[in-house]
């Protein structure tokens, strides 16, 4: 599944170290949720992400809160792409079989 879309990138504020996440629109989190995979770690999905020129892969997670998907935003992808907390981010991304 290839999907691209634009999301807000947000801060979430773990015990001492702050994580950033852009989480996908909730008709994409659902269409993801419907597709059979082995069960892995805190219900992570294997994905192919890219903004801008970077691109790396990673996993998406579910947010109980957001009742949504979020792809983490390491820092090398915020520094290279220029973007920060409140920015509108397009993100491409293919969601591996996994």
């Amino acid at each position: 599944m290839i999907v691209d879309f634009e999301g807000e990138l947000f801060r979430w504020q773990a015990r001492t170290d702050a994580w950033y996440f852009v989480a996908l629109p909730e008709p994409l989190s659902l269409d993801v949720r419907e597709v059979p995979r082995l069960g892995r770690g805190f219900g992570s999905v294997p994905v192919q992400a890219s903004i801008g020129g970077s691109s790396w892969r990673t996993s998406i997670f579910p947010d109980a809160e957001r009742g949504t998907y979020v792809l983490p935003i390491k820092r090398a992808v915020r520094e290279a792409e220029a973007i920060s907390e409140g920015d509108a981010v397009p993100v491409h991304l293919d969601v591996l079989d996994g």
